[in-house]
């Protein structure tokens, strides 16, 4: 009998709940066997809720995150994108409040030569997801089949897209299911998550922003670079260049946390504004991306040339050009009133005068999914036009009444609820604070990757 038959004959996801539970370290088959079992749809949600809170509580050896990994990659196709001359460069965030990098750097990397295949997920308990924020923009169809992925990618050098039934099946599964049963935060469940799609992609290098922070499924730097060593390890294992920035998430990143919010802060960013701290983490990963590409000789080279693109509006006319391959209405880019309007604001005011000494950044994006710009059950609808918008961030002064925020909502229940969550998440201080928090707080991986060379 094929040893494959047997274990599919013989695998009970009882016994491997139990021995997760138990701390057993399972077989490379065991867990072949549960992916395979899960994505067939032959065991239910709660059995795999269970294996999976035991894995949160338990965690993984590598062996086992290796295979885990493994065996949610070959649940589906995947890509050979060699016939594509450019090199394949692909960018990934584990998750944070306000995060529309991706939104920025695909069209931005595309515009320096570089392929950005770029398959993405929806939003993770607090955190915004990027497939969310591309359907905010009416029409724009992230479901794309491979062929068409592909045909996309060929005349525009970027497509984004969500896992389709061919890619990555199991982690579809997964990742909508951790999202609502409280196992998001595992570093072995997120490494096999983005890892299998990633390298599902054909790429040839990876560039990994690993979040930490209030804000962060990784809250203590300590927890995010062990995240970031295991999906840098997973990566190289597997032939690929991959790097790992730890980045700061103790406050919203930029100032608009909301879908089609956060798409117009994406174009103002491709039009040479934005706030400034979405500008430096832009421009500093896509310095990683060029440099893995191979279009530049140094990091610092690939800051400089994404900023010339930027300027010249290279970069904003491949986002158009993205969005209208895939059927989005590419007039947003000249007219946010295309996208979808919440009916009513409110804004939050200062209680006192003072700095504002530190942001609950965790708590400002679960304001957000109160207000419907996420999902609290798996089958949530999500409402694009809702969102916050920040006008004050960490270490700016305030004025007694000043508004800290404006809610943008359609449910006045859920505004309510969002308000004391946003009112509580800001603390005012006397004094102003001491230097802020590094935005990107260190590299990790760049030493085998070659001369990399500056870390501006």
């Amino acid at each position: 009998m094929n040893p494959v038959t047997l274990v599919q004959q013989t695998f009970r996801a009882i016994d491997v709940i139990r021995k997760k539970r138990d701390g057993v370290e399972l077989s490379r088959a065991e867990i072949e066997g549960l992916v395979s079992a899960y994505t067939a749809g032959e065991i239910p949600d709660y059995q795999v809720s269970a294996w999976l809170m035991a894995v949160v509580l338990k965690g993984m050896t590598r062996p086992e995150t290796a295979a885990l990994t493994d065996a949610m990659l070959r649940s589906g196709e995947v890509l050979d994108l060699s016939s594509l001359p450019a090199k394949k460069v692909d960018k990934h965030s584990t998750g944070g409040v306000g995060d529309k990098t991706s939104l920025v750097l695909a069209p931005l990397a595309a515009g320096a030569g570089v392929a950005v295949p770029m398959i993405s997920g929806r939003g993770l308990g607090h955190t915004g997801g990027t497939l969310d924020k591309l359907e905010a923009i009416p029409g724009f169809n992230v479901n794309l089949p491979v062929a068409e992925f592909r045909r996309v990618l060929e005349v525009c050098g970027c497509a984004m897209i969500g896992q389709t039934a061919e890619i990555a099946p199991a982690d579809r599964k997964l990742y909508a299911l951790r999202d609502v049963t409280g196992t998001v935060e595992s570093p072995y469940l997120i490494c096999a998550s983005i890892m299998s799609k990633k390298l599902a992609e054909g790429i040839d290098a990876l560039v990994l922003d690993v979040k930490t922070g209030s804000g962060a499924f990784m809250k203590s730097e300590k927890d995010a670079a062990f995240l970031a060593e295991l999906m840098v390890e997973t990566g190289e294992r597997m032939g690929k260049q991959v790097v790992a920035l730890i980045t700061d998430m103790d406050q919203p990143l930029g100032n608009m946390i909301g879908n089609a919010l956060e798409v117009v802060e994406v174009v103002e960013v491709l039009r040479g504004g934005g706030p400034e701290d979405l500008r430096e983490l832009c421009l500093e990963l896509a310095g990683w991306m060029l440099h893995l590409g191979g279009i530049s000789s140094t990091v610092a080279e690939g800051k400089q040339q994404s900023a010339k693109l930027i300027a010249s509006g290279k970069a904003l006319e491949k986002f158009r050009q993205m969005v209208e391959l895939q059927g989005g209405d590419a007039r947003v880019v000249d007219d946010a009133k295309r996208l979808p309007q919440a009916q009513h604001t409110i804004q939050v005011a200062s209680a006192k005068a003072g700095y504002v000494g530190s942001i609950q950044c965790e708590q400002v994006g679960t304001a957000c999914v109160i207000l419907g710009g996420g999902r609290e059950r798996k089958e949530d609808s999500v409402d694009p036009a809702v969102g916050i918008v920040l006008h004050k961030k960490v270490g700016d002064r305030v004025a007694t009444g000043e508004p800290l925020a404006t809610i943008y909502y359609n449910a006045e229940a859920r505004a309510a609820r969002a308000r004391q969550l946003i009112e509580a998440s800001f603390e005012v201080t006397g004094t102003a604070s001491a230097a802020r928090r590094p935005l990107i707080h260190r590299v990790i991986g760049e030493k085998t990757i070659g001369k990399s060379g500056e870390k501006n």
